[in-house]
């Protein structure tokens, strides 16, 4: 050993003394905080459990714009990513201090679901939707929305139930009375199916599948050649359609590509809440922007408001 060495060993150190503990001092280690979450409420399966907590723990709810989260999911719709939407929208139910909100989200979060084609959670959705509610600007949508997802999960009759609720709710919503003609069709009922089918098409709901329904209807009826007449119409009407989705595409991409959707009818989603999107489904799954309606508009107020007449 050098004489360096030997006063390197011999030099007095002078460490840092800290703060030093508490008596008695609270250990800590590298866990989770602990949260407070009862283990026989929680479904074992439920991958969002602790993440959802996390939420409720770390974000208080004054700093959420739960409008804007709204906005992200229907953001989502547009552009075809349903299951994040379905997120955004339980986010926005959970953070949402109003309860008009609160539905939308949840109306909205049943549509999502049943873009993916899952009916239980998208009946699941719009039940909660109509537990805030069973009487809002909203319920209406909701009943139509239920209807629709039952129909697709094999329940029928249940379906028709609701059909005819939602029209108890909002005589002009004519989605509504559509699904219902809809569903009496699908019983037999065709001279009741052929009054709610024409209601739907007084209150603007006129186009192809609108028209196609109608025919079969009038077929069922024994009305060959009324049926004949509004098949051509509806023919007409589609060509009308693909030619005119022929000449957007053109423009869009330079060049002719693709064709239009098959024929048939059938029950379908009124639109999502408020600004959600629509969807109908059916014999071939059509879409209620197929329908001819505004995907991200139920219906302006003067539309709703205007005169009509039942027969």
């Amino acid at each position: 050993m050098t004489d360096r060495d030997g006063d390197r060993d011999h030099r007095d150190h002078r460490f840092s003394e800290g703060e030093g503990f508490d008596d008695p001092y609270e250990e800590f280690d590298l866990d989770p905080p602990e949260l407070a979450v009862d283990p026989s409420k929680v479904d074992p399966i439920d991958s969002r459990v602790v993440t959802d907590t996390l939420d409720e723990q770390n974000i208080a709810t004054d700093d959420v714009d739960a409008t804007e989260l709204l906005d992200v999911g229907l953001n989502y719709m547009q552009i075809n990513r349903y299951e994040q939407a379905t997120e955004a929208f339980e986010r926005t139910a959970r953070f949402a201090e109003d309860e008009t909100l609160e539905q939308e989200a949840w109306v909205n979060k049943g549509v999502a679901h049943a873009e993916l084609e899952e009916w239980d959670e998208a009946i699941g959705a719009h039940r909660e939707a109509l537990r805030i509610d069973d009487e809002s600007e909203h319920a209406a949508t909701a009943e139509t929305n239920l209807a629709y997802a039952l129909w697709e999960f094999g329940e029928t009759a249940q379906a028709l139930e609701h059909a005819e609720r939602a029209v108890e709710i909002d005589e002009r919503f004519a989605a509504a009375w559509f699904n219902r003609a809809f569903f009496l069709s699908e019983r037999g009922l065709s001279e009741e199916a052929l009054h709610c089918v024409d209601n739907a098409i007084r209150l603007g709901l006129r186009n192809a599948k609108v028209l196609e329904e109608k025919a079969e209807i009038l077929e069922e009826l024994g009305e060959y050649d009324q049926a004949e007449e509004i098949a051509e119409e509806a023919n007409e009407m589609r060509e009308q359609a693909e030619r005119e989705m022929m000449d957007d595409r053109e423009e869009m991409f330079g060049q002719a590509s693709g064709g239009a959707g098959g024929a048939g009818g059938g029950p379908g989603m009124g639109a999502g809440a408020g600004r959600g999107q629509q969807r109908q489904g059916g014999r071939d799954g059509i879409g209620l922007d197929d329908l001819g309606i505004d995907i991200t508009d139920p219906g302006s107020e003067e539309e709703r408001d205007r005169e009509w007449e039942l027969e």
